[in-house]
């Protein structure tokens, strides 16, 4: 999927997905929103089926609240046109046990990581341990 011809994909972080999809679109900021939008328009902009995990258990948990089921929730949200999902490959998960230099333990951030660099992508995040990490590592990372 890295494409050597124009931008480079976009991941959502699952918060930022989150923000997209839900009332709080307004913590995205005006220039996260355009980037997002441009990715879409070229059909750049993914979400990873981890973050539909973590959607899932933030539900279960009560930390996310929604009007109706997550099931339909996650199917709405994944309808975005433009978007589309990033699977969990075997190579993704390889790849997120052996991420250079220090990189804490979440496995769904680590899956998040992976999944930006196996892919060529940058991801979008105002998860400030991630965004350090990628200023370290060189890894593609944007804040909202």
């Amino acid at each position: 999927m890295p494409n050597d011809n124009g931008p480079d994909p976009l991941l959502l972080d699952t918060h930022c997905w989150v923000w997209l999809n839900t009332d709080e679109p307004r913590r995205l900021g005006q220039q996260a929103r355009a980037v997002i939008r441009e990715a879409a328009s070229q059909d750049m902009l993914l979400v990873s089926v981890i973050s539909v995990w973590e959607v899932a258990m933030l539900e279960a948990k009560g930390r996310l609240r929604m009007s109706g089921s997550c099931e339909v929730w996650v199917r709405e949200a994944l309808d975005l046109p433009g978007l589309r999902l990033a699977p969990l490959t075997p190579e993704i998960a390889i790849d997120s046990t052996r991420l250079p230099g220090e990189m804490r333990g979440d496995p769904a951030d680590r899956i998040l990581v992976a999944t930006a660099r196996r892919l060529g992508a940058r991801l979008m995040t105002a998860d400030r341990r991630l965004l350090d990490y990628g200023a370290r590592q060189r890894f593609k990372v944007i804040h909202p």
